[in-house]
């Protein structure tokens, strides 16, 4: 693509961290974003994240350098790590080692994880539900937070609308604020830019993309999803998740424990109902009926597999054309 569109947005500026264009990729485990995703997404102006769920402290190493040598120009690599899991300090640390641009953490706040991320130079960016818990994450250290709301797929921190959250945590903290959950177009990122959002994190989008990390199985999942074959599910880390219905789904619908064979040992607080993470890891292999696919609510307008460069210039297109729209209708008023 001739650069031209991204000129239209507005800087997102997180310490060192300056895109083209004002997009994140989610993070997202297990095996979904790794190298291959997240240096597309970077090398297409957005930034990328490679999930450190699910992958050994090794792997995660690994996947850090793969990036970078997949990075044809400037761009940006972060790591998502989740509080919830047991290896979180060895799989921040490693990250910070590897000197990724930033660190970004859900599924809890650690107040060690922003001195950590300060010693090292390095941005630390929360995920968050709340103004409540923005303003925490602001006042321990983080340098953005990442507003997701209940449109997001995989595992959910409230049952409130993005955009309704949004709003509030905007006027709740001075440090840039993204949005996430429901951000499938260019005209979903004009409206949350808008709003005072210093950019967009999207996921369920770059899954069905030809770089994702995922199994063409997993991806195909997302593209023959319909409406009504979205399901919350109760998973052992204690949250509801957004998951596509399948075989795995109806099994975990009612009260029963499933056998496990070999329990993984993987989160700090686990009810052993069943395996999250080997549910999983099943999908992200290619079997995607006894699996966990987690998916955002708006899956169903996804309708084709594309290269991550064109649904970049597509988000452009989109977005430049809503902030069109929207001038020549206040010029028509």
């Amino acid at each position: 693509m001739k650069w031209g569109y991204e000129l239209d947005f507005p800087q997102l500026k997180i310490g060192h961290i300056m895109p083209k264009i004002p997009i994140l990729q989610g993070g997202m485990g297990v095996g979904i974003s790794l190298s291959k995703l997240a240096s597309a997404v970077a090398n297409a102006g957005g930034v990328g994240i490679i999930s450190g769920t699910g992958i050994s402290v090794e792997e995660l190493r690994s996947h850090i350098k793969q990036a970078r040598k997949l990075i044809k120009n400037t761009g940006y690599i972060g790591v998502n790590v989740l509080f919830a899991m047991n290896d979180f300090t060895e799989k921040m640390k490693a990250a910070l080692e590897e000197k990724v641009d930033f660190i970004i953490s859900g599924a809890g706040i650690s107040r060690d994880m922003y001195a950590w991320g300060k010693q090292a130079g390095i941005p630390v960016i929360s995920i968050v539900s709340s103004a409540k818990l923005a303003r925490i994450s602001e006042r321990l250290g983080a340098a953005a937070v990442v507003v997701e709301g209940f449109e997001a797929g995989g595992h959910l921190g409230t049952d409130r609308p993005m955009f309704d959250i949004l709003a509030e945590v905007i006027e709740a903290v001075s440090i840039p604020v993204i949005a996430a959950g429901g951000i499938l177009t260019g005209g979903d990122i004009a409206k949350a830019l808008s709003m005072g959002a210093s950019g967009v994190q999207m996921g369920t989008r770059f899954v069905a993309s030809e770089e994702c990390d995922a199994p063409l199985a997993f991806k195909q999942k997302y593209v023959h999803a319909k409406k009504d074959d979205l399901v919350l599910v109760k998973t052992t880390v204690g949250l509801q998740g957004r998951a596509i219905k399948n075989h795995f789904t109806s099994l975990i619908s009612g009260p029963d424990k499933l056998k496990i064979v070999k329990c993984l040992d993987c989160l700090k607080n686990c009810s052993y109902r069943f395996c999250t993470l080997d549910s999983l890891l099943t999908s992200v292999n290619g079997d995607v009926e006894n699996g966990l696919v987690f998916a955002g609510a708006r899956v169903d307008e996804i309708k084709e597999i594309l290269p991550v460069q064109k649904i970049i210039d597509n988000l452009a297109l989109e977005y430049a054309e809503s902030i069109k729209t929207c001038q020549l209708t206040l010029q028509s008023m």
